[in-house]
């Protein structure tokens, strides 16, 4: 059994006889739409031919033969050679494979509706994170959150934090990345070109019932609901439930043992948004105000305003998110700084150290959404503020540092102020993308992002911001390395995976993430942390693989593991994908 799994295995990864060993093959396992760059990689230890085809899957019958333009300067691992195949002249629906030589590439779809499936798909993985009513699980989960900390309420104060979702493999709750997550989704449906692109295939709690509303608007209200607990009161904001005493072993939600003070499996605990450095043992964070959390927050909650004030049915709910936006941003207006994560006894933490990004945010749709001055008067002060800097272009940064990884407040001010502050916002965009291919240009597969915790949200968040400047300017410079990137995470990348669970023909199938490997059940739309810096999987504590490594052959100067043990590179991550969506959101544009 254990030789079959292997031949399996290298089946899969175009191992599979002696004549392709030598070439390896790789492109999008999802396929392209007909005006897409269409581009694949082969690669090999020995020069390669100097032409490809692409070929009917089922038939074989070539359809479409070009020149293979060598990859020069750069290698990754052991194969020297490298070279780009580009068909994108190819226009003809199918379904095909990639040739050279005898080599083969797995199978990919051409046609409009490439990619019409992933946002709903991306969306399951979202539901299964819910806490409160799981409905992946059909379970309850934490119906104890939680026992306050800091702030004006008496430690141990009952406040009512149930909902939300949890974060990643692990059961915490952050504002941090769930204001985020819930802001992009609403965004990917606002800016949809096709709103059939999300199905309602289920109903508020997730379940199986179709009630007249996209599905991203049920989740994105799932997030809404929560944050708004967060907000109890007009100048109170909590941003984080639990912590790293959550790793108290493998269970599933609804068996929680974790103890924080209260016995095990009862209320946990929930932080206060106190713009001061906070940490309950040695691990202190370096917080500085609120304006991260505040900016996003009334940014997603402007966003649901926008989307739901013309329905009489939900209008009380949209005034009751703008008026929350409202309020918080207030509050970080007048804490300028940021708040970041909280940890027990790990040394791990988000380390957020940028705001003014997220106040840019938050008061370019407050002013869309109320049309006074004053707010429109702030997003530019912030725009400035904020300017171009980043993680693009830097090798390495703390953990989630630069976060949102995309500004998404440049796009959203663009089409509010006149055209040379939109010149210079679209600047800011342009510096960027500009840092990021000149990075790229340092591997063969031209990703232009540094292979630090989370490279694969990295990766999205570049991509977003390249279809996003096409968007605003009309300039269609940054397409091709756009595709790129968007193509990385679907399998045109050194391991022949695509970066998100049960997607594509090879998936990460042993993830980092305790529901799927305590039930046997899959889990589908999980994007996992992608590919790390070999210094950096050697440094973490408590990472490692299954010995030897399938994937061995593949590794270069970043590495990644199809491994349960590898958190680093395979830990399935909420917000990463609910940016996902937005992505495919925008690349399902007929003009993109």
């Amino acid at each position: 059994m254990p030789h079959l799994c292997v031949l399996l295995l290298l089946l899969a990864a175009g191992l599979a006889n002696a004549p392709a060993a030598e070439i390896f093959l790789r492109a999008s396992q999802i396929g392209y739409r007909t005006r897409d760059t269409k581009l694949g990689v082969a690669f090999a230890k020995a020069p390669l031919p100097a032409a490809f085809t692409v070929a009917e899957a089922d038939t074989g019958k070539a359809r479409f033969t070009g020149s293979a333009r060598p990859i020069t300067g750069v290698r990754w691992g052991q194969f020297e050679h490298h070279a780009e195949l580009d068909f994108t002249a190819l226009r003809t629906p199918g379904r095909y494979v990639l040739r050279v030589g005898e080599a083969q590439s797995l199978p990919f779809t051409l046609g409009a509706a490439a990619y019409h499936e992933l946002p709903d798909q991306l969306l399951e993985f979202m539901r299964q994170q819910r806490c409160g009513y799981n409905p992946w699980l059909d379970a309850v989960c934490h119906p104890f959150d939680g026992r306050t900390a800091y702030g004006p309420l008496t430690n141990g104060t009952y406040l009512d934090a149930r909902g939300g979702w949890h974060d990643a493999a692990d059961l915490l709750k952050y504002l941090l990345t769930s204001g985020n997550a819930t802001a992009q989704m609403l965004l990917a449906y606002e800016l949809a070109e096709d709103r059939q692109l999300f199905a309602d295939k289920v109903n508020a709690l997730g379940q199986p019932y179709p009630n007249g509303l996209p599905d991203v608007l049920d989740e994105a209200r799932w997030g809404l609901e929560w944050m708004l607990k967060l907000h109890p009161a007009p100048d109170q904001l909590y941003h984080q439930v639990a912590d790293d005493r959550d790793h108290a072993g493998r269970r599933l939600p609804q068996n929680e043992i974790a103890d924080y003070g209260w016995g095990k499996g009862g209320p946990r605990v929930v932080y206060f948004a106190d713009g001061q450095p906070q940490g309950l043992r040695q691990y202190q964070s370096a917080s500085t105000g609120v304006a991260n959390l505040a900016g996003r927050y009334a940014a997603a909650m402007s966003l649901a305003y926008h989307i739901w004030r013309n329905d009489p049915r939900h209008r009380p709910f949209a005034e009751r998110c703008l008026q929350a936006g409202k309020e918080v941003y207030e509050l970080g207006r007048a804490r300028e700084g940021v708040q970041q994560g909280n940890s027990y006894s790990a040394p791990y933490r988000y380390e957020e150290t940028t705001w003014a990004d997220d106040m840019e945010w938050g008061a370019a749709e407050l002013f869309r959404a109320t049309r006074e001055p004053r707010y429109l008067e702030d997003a530019r002060r912030y725009a400035r503020l904020a300017a171009a800097e980043s993680w693009m272009g830097q090798e390495q940064t703390g953990h989630y540092q630069y976060f949102p990884f995309l500004n998404a407040g440049h796009f959203r001010l663009y089409g509010l102020v006149d055209r040379p502050f939109r010149k210079m916002l679209a600047g800011y965009y342009r510096e960027g993308i500009e840092r990021c291919e000149r990075m790229g240009r340092q591997n063969p597969y031209r990703i232009g992002v540094p292979f630090i915790w989370c490279s694969a949200n990295l990766t999205v968040a570049l991509a977003t911001q390249c279809l996003l400047y096409e968007r605003m300017t009309g300039d269609q410079t940054y397409r091709r390395f756009a595709a790129q990137q968007r193509d990385w995470l679907l399998g045109r990348n050194p391991w022949g995976y695509t970066l998100f669970t049960g997607i594509g023909s090879v998936y990460p199938k042993d993830p980092h993430l305790m529901t799927m490997q305590l039930t046997g059940r899959p889990i589908r739309g999980g994007l996992v942390d992608g590919p790390v810096y070999e210094r950096i999987f050697r440094s973490l504590k408590g990472v490692a693989i299954t010995e030897p490594d399938p994937l061995a052959a593949f590794q270069g100067p970043a590495v990644y593991h199809d491994d349960v043990q590898d958190y680093s590179s395979n830990e399935p991550i909420m917000d990463g994908t609910a940016a996902a969506i937005l992505l495919w959101a925008l690349s399902s544009h007929s003009h993109l």
